[in-house]
């Protein structure tokens, strides 16, 4: 029997790349056009952030909500438990931030978009890509359009759309909001990391673009003047 250090990552995949990015075109082709919506919805959320930040928190909210529960549900337990077990444990973590949303963002009006500096430019960043740039990195790989990650209808888009709405967002709640999109957007980079995958690594830079802006608001917070 081998020794445990003589294994990768790789040997731990349940899956191969052909069967990984094949699940998102059937993702696509079942939800086709829905797909429109998903991305309409985030650049109205964006443009009501920009117009009005202060009207803009419980939209936005909202629409993250029903985002996460849609894609834990259609995609991570419809299509992905198929070929990872995992994904069943994951799937309910995706309504627990959905949950977390509809409480801090509706109930409490937690994520008013009005946060200016580099943390919400970092937040601008962050949603430019996940609804813009994202989907143009299957046809860069080579892979056809029909396997592109969409915003609303694929985990890491989605998960990365919203860490970018965390950064515009004021309030002492958002640190109940931060932990599962960071933690999927790591996990979804290791595994792209270990099929050998380049889109790993905007899983991982998601991830500490994100941290860089939670610990620089922290500093700014203690270095204030009082």
């Amino acid at each position: 029997m081998p020794e445990w250090w003589t294994y990768s990552l790789e040997d731990f995949l349940l899956f191969s790349p052909r069967v990984y990015w094949r699940m998102f075109e059937l993702q696509n082709a079942a939800l086709w056009p829905l797909q429109a919506l998903t991305v309409g919805l985030g650049f109205a959320a964006i443009a009501l952030a920009v117009r009005q930040p202060y009207a803009s928190g419980r939209f936005v909210a909202l629409v993250l909500a029903i985002l996460w529960a849609f894609v834990g549900w259609s995609f991570l337990w419809n299509r992905y438990t198929t070929i990872n077990w995992a994904a069943a444990y994951v799937a309910p973590v995706f309504a627990v931030e959905a949950v977390l949303l509809l409480a801090v963002g509706t109930l409490l009006n937690g994520l008013v978009c009005d946060r200016r500096g580099p943390a919400g430019g970092m937040g601008y960043v962050l949603l430019a890509f996940a609804l813009a740039g994202q989907p143009l990195l299957a046809p860069l790989q080579g892979r056809v359009w029909a396997s592109s990650e969409i915003f609303g209808i694929a985990p890491d888009p989605t998960a990365i759309g919203t860490l970018g709405f965390l950064l515009l967002a004021r309030g002492k709640t958002l640190s109940l909001l931060l932990p599962i999109p960071l933690l999927w957007c790591f996990l979804s980079g290791i595994t792209l990391w270990s099929m050998g995958a380049p889109e790993a690594w905007a899983a991982f830079a998601a991830v500490m673009l994100a941290l860089a802006a939670c610990i620089g608001m922290i500093i700014a917070q203690h270095v204030r003047p009082r």
